[in-house]
């Protein structure tokens, strides 16, 4: 396991750090709440189940070297639960355009009037093809 150590030049008075924080004062019942999330969260650490995954990583690709593979870059993993967000919002514009069955359309509020027009379904289009306007004779016809 890999451990940090520092030269006593590297490190560095504590008053740089945290001069510039302002002295909050905690109320009681805060302070009191803070303390109770810690003790609920308090444990103790067991190394057997500490998984270190960079560091098996790191072992892997130093063996891979060794024994002269060559080594790239590994592909990035792909979860199921990945969301093209381009479809989605396609998608839902799609499902928006088309009206649901049975659905009334909402009253529209004062200043929305021009917003809340009906959409002519499939039974409108039935009905304005039953309603072939005729062609108005010549005669009637105003000549400019």
């Amino acid at each position: 396991m890999g451990t940090l150590l520092r030269y006593p030049y590297e490190v560095r008075d504590e008053k740089e750090y945290f001069d510039d924080i302002q002295d909050v004062k905690v109320t009681k019942d805060m302070l009191d709440l803070a303390k109770h999330i810690v003790t609920q969260k308090t444990g103790e650490f067991e190394p057997e189940k500490f998984e270190d995954h960079y560091e098996e990583a790191l072992v892997e690709l130093i063996n891979a070297k060794r024994n002269g593979k060559t080594v790239g870059a590994k592909p990035s993993p792909r979860g199921d639960d990945v969301v093209d967000l381009m479809d989605a919002l396609k998608r839902s514009i799609a499902n928006d355009a088309q009206p649901a069955k049975g659905k009334k359309p909402r009253k529209a509020s004062a200043g929305q009037k021009e917003m809340l027009l009906p959409i002519s379904g499939k039974r409108a289009a039935k009905e304005d093809k039953k309603k072939v306007e005729k062609p108005t004779p010549a005669r009637a016809r105003k000549r400019a």
